[in-house]
């Protein structure tokens, strides 16, 4: 047989190539590798409630599994009293009047927000996202062809992007405006008076709008959570709202999202995920929909406990010498400035020029997980969770604080 001769083509798309591992994906598995080989490890990495999913959730899904229309495909848009259930909800807790053939359910939030961009956006079609973003929305926006274009921002803002910033980010090749409240990675939330002037601002550009509302229920305080197509009504037919049951109902692992959106964009993107993946896992669908539609109560307990543990965590950060932070208003991170330790010896000796190294530095000396904040495009500060039992809050804080020279 005649030798194999080298091919011209690269073993890799160039698009698949050039995504990068999801850092906060990266840092869980790390430490659970050393947690398996022994070790002590503390993880602020995954952004995942410690909470078990509620009882009633895991029953209707023990009901559905022996039943044997769930073993069959259904349609690939969602289990229609599903579609329902969402619609119902959305307008409960936000306002938003939207029917349900406007909801796709999709596997996880994450798949909502690929094929979001992937329903919108053409070759060269740019998209503003203001910074820190989370790690996913880069690449999804790159594997639809798009540009992501960061609009910065800072703790002066808390974190929020200003009108004037979106607006001199904008340019004739702009579609689309990603907007996040509550924030992952900073945990700021917008006022309504700034959804609402976003939204309006959105609207005269003639801008698409993705909104990503996973966190809606967990805001703490006197901050709000706030829908941007209830308040701004005219951008409805130009926004697509991302949700799931993921971080509300601790059900991270069931894989039950969904996008809403214009019915044309909706039949656009189920198109799309009939030829990716057809519907989602029937008995994860009965389970979303009995954690829509059952007692709430467990929303309300497990947000009691992100509060308590957002200030806690808040204190003992802001105790730490050379280390800032602000308050987090909603979801479950804390997002601290660690400028004031960079490029000084930590108490092993070591010394971090970025939160990069800091980060490996503190994973191996206090055998604690953070995730570097270069992964969220926010050099010099790192994401904690606080999604984590309170003494292992307390301890792992603790750690880090003796390592950074407390």
């Amino acid at each position: 047989m005649p030798e194999p001769t080298a091919s011209r083509f690269a073993r890799l798309s160039r698009r698949i190539a050039a995504i990068e591992e999801s850092a906060t994906l990266a840092v869980d598995a790390k430490a659970k590798s050393l947690v398996a080989a022994g070790h002590d490890v503390i993880g602020f990495g995954a952004g995942e409630p410690d909470f078990p999913t509620p009882a009633h959730i895991v029953a209707a899904a023990v009901e559905a599994a022996p039943q044997a229309k769930n073993h069959r495909y259904t349609p690939a848009a969602g289990l229609p009293d599903l579609r329902e259930a969402v619609a119902v909800k959305t307008a409960k807790d936000s306002g938003y009047e939207v029917a349900a053939n406007q909801v796709v359910i999709t596997n996880g939030a994450k798949q909502a927000v690929y094929n979001s961009f992937a329903a919108l956006l053409d070759p060269g079609d740019e998209v503003l996202m203001p910074a820190p973003y989370w790690v996913t929305y880069p690449e999804s926006i790159r594997l639809a062809g798009g540009v992501p274009v960061v609009v910065p921002t800072d703790e002066a803002t808390g974190f929020r992007a200003t009108v004037d910033a979106l607006e001199a980010a904008c340019t004739e090749r702009t579609k689309v405006l990603l907007f996040v409240s509550p924030s992952n990675p900073t945990g700021a939330v917008y006022t309504p008076e700034q959804v609402a002037e976003v939204g309006r601002w959105a609207a005269e550009r003639g801008l698409w709008v993705v909104t990503d509302e996973i966190y809606e229920h967990l805001v703490y305080g006197d901050h709000m959570f706030s829908s941007m197509p209830a308040l701004v009504p005219e951008l409805a037919d130009r926004t697509i709202v991302v949700n799931g049951v993921a971080k509300s109902y601790a059900m991270t692992g069931w894989r039950v999202g969904w996008m809403i959106g214009p019915t044309d964009v909706v039949k656009g993107a189920v198109n799309l995920q009939s030829h990716a993946t057809s519907n989602v896992a029937n008995v994860s669908q009965r389970a979303a929909v009995a954690a829509l539609t059952g007692d709430q109560s467990c929303v309300g307990e497990m947000r009691a406990s992100f509060d308590r543990r957002r200030r806690r965590m808040y204190e003992l950060l802001a105790a730490i010498p050379g280390v800032t932070c602000l308050e987090p208003e909603g979801a479950f991170y804390a997002f601290p400035s660690f400028a004031g330790v960079l490029g000084r010896p930590l108490a092993g000796g070591r010394t971090a020029a970025t939160t990069l190294e800091l980060a490996e530095i503190v994973l191996d000396e206090a055998k604690v997980a953070i995730v570097p904040g270069e992964a969220f495009g926010a050099p010099g500060y790192a994401r904690l969770s606080y999604a984590l039992a309170d003494d292992a809050l307390e301890e792992g804080v603790n750690r880090l604080a003796t390592l950074l020279g407390r």
